[in-house]
C-alpha cells in the first residue's frame, strides 16, 4: 500500500519491453512492469487508438502485480501507426490471446477504461476461462445511442465546444458528424486528415475533464497521436465496434461468476453513467463505485477517479491474495 493513502502508486518503469507480430502487418509494443512473479494484470487503453501512458500504471500495486500494458493495433508505439486494415475488435481479442500465450500467463486480471472497458468485456466474454476478474471504468458498450450521444447529444452540456467541433464541416454535413469526420480522416488529403483529427481531439479533450485542463487538451492534440486515435476511433464507431447490437449486455452471464469492480464518474460526458448503470443492473455481483467529482478522464487537478481505481484494484488484489493463501 502507498504510505499516503491519498497517493497513487509509482509509475514504475518497465522491466521488459517487446515487439510482437500479430498478423495483418501489425506489430504490437508490449511493456511488462511491477513484480515478475505477481498477479498478472493486463490494462486495455481507451480510444480506440489512444495508446498507453506511464500514468496508467499508477493504480496498480507494483509489488503485487505483474503489469502488462500494450498499444493496440495502429496505436502508440505499435506499427503501422493509424492503420485501419485488419483492425477489428475480433483481431484485438486475438491479439490479447497472443500476448497472454507468449508471456506464459494462464489467467489474468482484465482492466480497462472507456473503449478499454468495451474491449475488456468482449475479451472476457470470448475467453472467460482466461480471466481472474475485471476492473472496468468509464463504461462503453459501443451501442448506436452511445456513439450518437458523443457526436451530437453532448452538445447539451458543452454547446460552445460542440459548435466549434460541428462548424469544422459544412452545414449540410452537420447532421452526421461521424460520417463527415470519417470521410476526411480516411481520405487522401493528408492536410485535411490532420486538421480533422485535431478538431475532433480538441473537442474530446475539452469535454473529458471535470475541470478545464489546457494541458490535457494539448496532450491529446499532438498531431500524429491525434491522427491515429481519430482515424481508429471513427473506424470503430462507423462499424459499431464490430459487435452485434446489445452483444456485451446480452453475454454478461458468461462472466458474472468472476469478481469485478465497475468504477464510473457521475459527470462523465463521454461515456455517460446510464451505460454503466445498465451493466451494473445486469451484473449485480459486481461492485459498483460512483465517483462524484469525476468526468471521463482523471487529471492531477481532479484525481478522484484515479484514487477510486486504485482502491478498486487494491480490493481485487487483497481478495486474490487471500484465495492464494
Amino acid at each position: 500500500m502507498p504510505d499516503d493513502q491519498s497517493a497513487l502508486y509509482e509509475a514504475v518503469e518497465p522491466y521488459q519491453s517487446l515487439r510482437l507480430p500479430v498478423g495483418d502487418g501489425h506489430e504490437l509494443h508490449v511493456d511488462l512492469s511491477g513484480n515478475p512473479d505477481g498477479i498478472p494484470v493486463v490494462f486495455l487503453h481507451g480510444g480506440p487508438g489512444g495508446g498507453t501512458k506511464p500514468a496508467q500504471r499508477k493504480t496498480f500495486d507494483p509489488s503485487a502485480f505483474r503489469i502488462v500494458t500494450f498499444d493496440q493495433r495502429g496505436a502508440g508505439r505499435s506499427s503501422p501507426l493509424a492503420e485501419l486494415a485488419g483492425n477489428t475488435t475480433q483481431a484485438l481479442i486475438a491479439d490479447l490471446e497472443r500476448i497472454r500465450q507468449h508471456l506464459g500467463i494462464a489467467r489474468w486480471l482484465v482492466t480497462g477504461g472507456s473503449w478499454g472497458s468495451c474491449l475488456g468485456l468482449a475479451y472476457g466474454q470470448a475467453h472467460p476461462a482466461r480471466c481472474l476478474g475485471f476492473r472496468l471504468h468509464g463504461i462503453f458498450m459501443a451501442e448506436r445511442a452511445e456513439i450518437d450521444w458523443w457526436f451530437h447529444g453532448s452538445r447539451t452540456i458543452f454547446p460552445d465546444h460542440w459548435e466549434v467541433f460541428a462548424n469544422f464541416v459544412p452545414e449540410a454535413e452537420r447532421g452526421d458528424l461521424l460520417g463527415a469526420y470519417y470521410r476526411r480522416l480516411t481520405g487522401q488529403d493528408r492536410e485535411q486528415q490532420l486538421a480533422a483529427a485535431i478538431a475532433l481531439r480538441t473537442f474530446s479533450g475539452k469535454t473529458q475533464t471535470f475541470l478545464p485542463d489546457a494541458e490535457h487538451v494539448a496532450a491529446l492534440t499532438e498531431p500524429e497521436a491525434a491522427l491515429a486515435l481519430a482515424r481508429i476511433f471513427t473506424h470503430y464507431c462507423v462499424n459499431g465496434a464490430f459487435l452485434d447490437p446489445g452483444q456485451l449486455l446480452r453475454d454478461v452471464s458468461r462472466i458474472r461468476h468472476l469478481p469485478a469492480e465497475i468504477v464510473q464518474g457521475r459527470y462523465d460526458i463521454v461515456t455517460p453513467m446510464c451505460t454503466a448503470w445498465r451493466l451494473k443492473t445486469a451484473w449485480p455481483e459486481a461492485r459498483f463505485t460512483i465517483v462524484t467529482e469525476a468526468n471521463h478522464a482523471a487529471t492531477p487537478s481532479a484525481p478522484a477517479l484515479s484514487l477510486a481505481l486504485r482502491d478498486a484494484t487494491d480490493r481485487l488484489r487483497d481478495s486474490m491474495l487471500a484465495i492464494a493463501a
